[in-house]
């Protein structure tokens, strides 16, 4: 059907623009530090506040667009991410930066799940694989674009110009989104749950956005020890709220399903270790092997290079393994590529790094993959728009969360070799250990039911090879 292509490929201009932004910042970093006059690993504040933004705001989305028309939510939060990217090309100092970062994390914080949403309530649960993929192949023309496009500006222009592309970008979804979109509402919206907003919202910001600052110097070691309190009491309290609420704004009831459960757990796992790489390879392309903002983009493009030869096959994996094997298996396998690059030293053959990125990619590619669509594979319609909430805030919180550790790691390693400049001897125990957090999540994936997911990876319509698992199963 038209509708299963053209949904999806609005729907990716969101993710598009998210992508292609958070790769432009990550190569970007030394330039702009040295521009408003801050340290490169100091420049993790602007990311981490941008996902701690869209982890305070991502609860919300769900309601919000049940209650105001998805198709309504998504335009606003559009217009909302362009105010931000156009804040951030004008920024002068590191607070100016952080600030504007924010304001994109608000309009990203209803973009991408509302989104999501859209998505999951337009297409048919058969074809959600398929969906996904025509989502996330224009998505990944972001990271594609970003690391080239950004060196490039950065290099030979200016890095304000980074946030520019995001305007006409963002113009061109609103339009699409108007034309093509239905104003999906929900018949009869939850009432707002603003006590756990408050409290889901307070509990994130306050742990991820003082674990951030540990060691900074940014704030004073009070109040970073004061935000890490606050946030766990606050985290704590809203749990023993959910419980309950009737309709609380994190509805934790639905991880009583295996395959969210993967999603939100494992998934969160594998990210907070796989999913700091787009800030560590650049940072290390530049420090340890002092390579130009443009020069590393074209070498972090492998990556989606990678990414993109997965795409095709991922329905043939998925339709022979199924969820569990593959989600299993891959994550040891896209675990081991990460580590692979502790090897990158100066006078390694840049053949043997494009090398391990290409693959890796294609490996972390059917990982992604299959975490989003797995994660809504047993959700009845009405529990929707929670579980993208859910979801959403999860990756969020893991990325964040991710960003952290890795820039502590790299700072720790620079301290007790007793250096005063990072080198890229300094990346690798960051490598390593988000390697291993990465693996340990094939743990969680084996104990996902053998027919997990079936009905989204279509394996028990499979014949021509014989019973699958799923279908041996039921007639036992």
């Amino acid at each position: 059907m038209l509708s299963n292509k053209i949904v999806p490929l609005i729907v990716a201009v969101a993710l598009f623009m998210e992508n292609m932004d958070s790769t432009v910042i990550a190569t970007s970093l030394p330039a702009i530090a040295a521009d408003i006059g801050a340290a490169p690993l100091e420049l993790r504040l602007a990311i981490t506040s941008y996902l701690v933004t869209l982890a305070v705001f991502l609860p919300v989305s769900g309601w919000t667009a049940d209650r105001f028309g998805a198709r309504t939510v998504f335009r606003a939060a559009i217009l909302v991410f362009i105010c931000g990217s156009i804040g951030c090309a004008l920024s002068q100092s590191l607070t100016q930066f952080v600030l504007a970062r924010m304001v994109e994390g608000v309009g990203g914080a209803l973009m991408t799940p509302v989104a999501r949403l859209i998505l999951v309530r337009t297409i048919d649960k058969r074809e959600l694989v398929v969906a996904m993929i025509w989502v996330t192949v224009p998505a990944l023309l972001g990271p594609l674009i970003g690391p080239v496009l950004g060196g490039f500006l950065t290099t030979y222009v200016s890095w304000h110009w980074i946030f520019i592309i995001n305007v006409p970008i963002g113009l061109a979804g609103i339009v699409l989104a108007t034309i093509y979109i239905d104003d999906i509402k929900a018949e009869s919206p939850d009432p707002f749950d603003a006590r756990g907003a408050a409290l889901a919202g307070l509990g994130i910001a306050g742990l991820t956005f003082g674990g951030s600052t540990l060691g900074l110097n940014f704030l004073p070691n009070g109040i970073v020890i004061a935000l890490i309190a606050i946030g766990a009491a606050s985290t704590f309290a809203y749990v023993v709220h959910a419980r309950r609420s009737p309709a609380p704004i994190l509805d934790l009831s639905l991880l009583r399903f295996p395959t969210l459960r993967a999603a939100v757990v494992g998934g969160s796992l594998y990210r907070a270790g796989v999913g700091s790489m787009p800030f560590l390879l650049p940072l290390c392309l530049q420090l340890g092997f002092g390579l130009t903002a443009f020069q590393s983009g074209l070498i972090t493009v492998a990556n989606v290079f990678g990414a993109l030869g997965m795409k095709t096959i991922i329905p043939i994996v998925l339709r022979r393994f199924g969820f569990r094997w593959a989600l299993t298996v891959n994550a040891l396998v896209s675990a081991f590529m990460v580590g692979l690059c502790a090897t990158f030293t100066p006078g390694v053959p840049f053949a043997w790094i494009v090398g391990v990125l290409l693959v890796g990619g294609f490996f972390r590619s059917l990982q992604y993959t299959s975490l989003n669509t797995i994660a809504y594979a047993d959700i009845d319609a009405r529990y929707m728009s929670r579980a993208t909430s859910l979801v959403a805030v999860a990756q969020q919180l893991s990325l964040s969360v991710g960003i952290a550790l890795a820039a502590s790691l790299v700072e720790l390693a620079l301290h007790f070799r007793g250096g005063d400049k990072i080198t890229a001897a300094d990346f690798q125990p960051a490598w390593i250990i988000i390697a291993t957090i990465s693996a340990m999540t094939s743990l969680l994936f084996w104990r996902l039911p053998p027919d997990a997911g079936a009905e989204v990876s279509r394996r028990h319509l499979t014949s021509s090879s014989g019973p699958t698992e799923a279908s041996d199963q039921k007639q036992g």
